[in-house]
């Protein structure tokens, strides 16, 4: 009974998941390279989006944006925030966070959906799903960064891809409650009237459960947001930069306006993304 003095390791977890990142990494490095390439190309075609054209054109297009969907409050809102990080010099910064965050919401909408529409509508699916939902929300974002790293390197698409392992559990978890929440009768009644169970899914289910998604759209583009900062620190650009520039160097003024800058538009993304929802 010596090993219950807990005096020594026992149990070598740690080198186990060290030789098994290794073998990973030395036998299947064009797999993760591949992995990379689409999130690669999808996050080149917004940062051009956003960084090419005029500021003055994307200002207004946001703005235009914001008016229709959310109203003139909303859009005032957004001018101030856009000219805000403007006149602080943060404008090509504010814009790669856009294109990453849109990048990494694009992509757990791609995969999460389906997973939620899955779980909705199985029961041993859900109950499988739950505990990697579970873990992928519970353990801390820096845990699995050195994972993202040793696979995939540093740089920006690292960053997307650590976001994307973060903020996908919402999205998923909300359209399985959305599915889930659709009124059995309309289900039956679809049914009676001769619908297939794919009819069913398109034409009651998923439109029934349309809010539920938005919501939890919105709640991955807040974690995605949140995430900004802990994926400068494994080389992503963005507004995380000012951030930890201002950490390791004590300068209180960057790390604030880059602060500021990210919580602005996060407000600004969320408005717009609740009026989508409530649409």
């Amino acid at each position: 009974m010596s090993f219950l003095r807990f005096n020594e390791k026992v149990i070598p977890l740690d080198e186990w998941v060290q030789t098994f990142v290794d073998w990973l990494v030395y036998n299947h490095r064009d797999i993760f390279q591949a992995v990379k390439k689409p999130i690669e190309l999808c996050l080149k075609g917004f940062e051009w989006l956003f960084t090419v054209p005029p500021p003055l054109v994307i200002i207004l297009l946001l703005v235009a944006i914001a008016w229709r969907f959310a109203g003139k409050k909303v859009a005032l809102f957004s001018l101030c925030t856009l000219l805000l990080v403007g006149f602080l010099g943060l404008w090509q910064e504010t814009m790669i966070t856009l294109a990453m965050v849109i990048s990494s919401v694009f992509f757990c909408a791609l995969m999460g959906i389906p997973l939620g529409i899955m779980s909705g509508r199985s029961n041993r699916f859900e109950m499988l799903l739950r505990p990697l939902l579970d873990a992928m929300q519970t353990i801390p974002s820096f845990v699995y960064l050195v994972p993202v790293v040793m696979l995939f390197s540093i740089g920006t698409v690292s960053g997307i891809l650590a976001t994307i392992i973060f903020a996908l559990p919402p999205i998923v978890r909300l359209t399985s409650l959305g599915i889930r929440q659709v009124h059995p009768e309309l289900i039956e009644a679809a049914l009676a009237f001769g619908a297939t169970s794919g009819q069913v899914l398109r034409k009651v289910q998923f439109p029934l459960a349309l809010p539920s998604i938005m919501a939890g759209l919105n709640q991955t583009l807040m974690m995605a947001l949140s995430m900004v900062v802990i994926a400068a620190l494994i080389g992503a650009g963005g507004l995380g930069n000012p951030v930890v520039q201002g950490l390791n160097t004590l300068e209180i003024g960057l790390a604030t306006i880059g602060g500021l800058a990210i919580v602005l538009l996060a407000m600004m993304l969320d408005r717009i993304t609740q009026s989508f929802a409530r649409k």
